[in-house]
């Protein structure tokens, strides 16, 4: 797994609670912020504030508009993003540090959120 958003970006995410099972993070930014690269375990990402954001990992690139109140599966991944929109981008991660199971499927998922 690639580097922890918190060191790479400590201005946008922040560690609310952590134990051995979970991590649960907070994020913010403005528009035009972008992140530098780093990567999310498995995780549910619960939307605070309705945001347009652009993830970039190598040749990959996804457009996502999310609104407010949602919760949403995150597969593992590495990006970097950017608040493309007009509003902030604030969202909770719920980062789960158990391994995936072999039954969940292969790597690979796509970039972002899905329902």
């Amino acid at each position: 797994m690639g580097a922890d958003p918190t060191q790479t970006d400590p201005d946008k995410y922040r560690v609310l609670f952590e134990n051995e099972r979970v991590r649960v993070l907070e994020y913010h930014d403005r528009p035009g912020d972008r992140t530098s690269p780093h990567a999310h375990p498995d995780s549910v990402m619960v939307t605070l504030s309705s945001f347009d954001r652009r993830l970039i990992h190598g040749d990959q690139e996804a457009q996502v508009r999310l609104e407010a109140g949602q919760a949403r599966w995150v597969a593992a991944q590495e990006h970097s993003g950017e608040n493309v929109g007009t509003t902030d981008s604030r969202a909770i991660f719920v980062e789960l540090k158990e391994p995936r199971p072999p039954t969940v499927g292969p790597d690979g998922a796509p970039l972002g959120p899905s329902a």
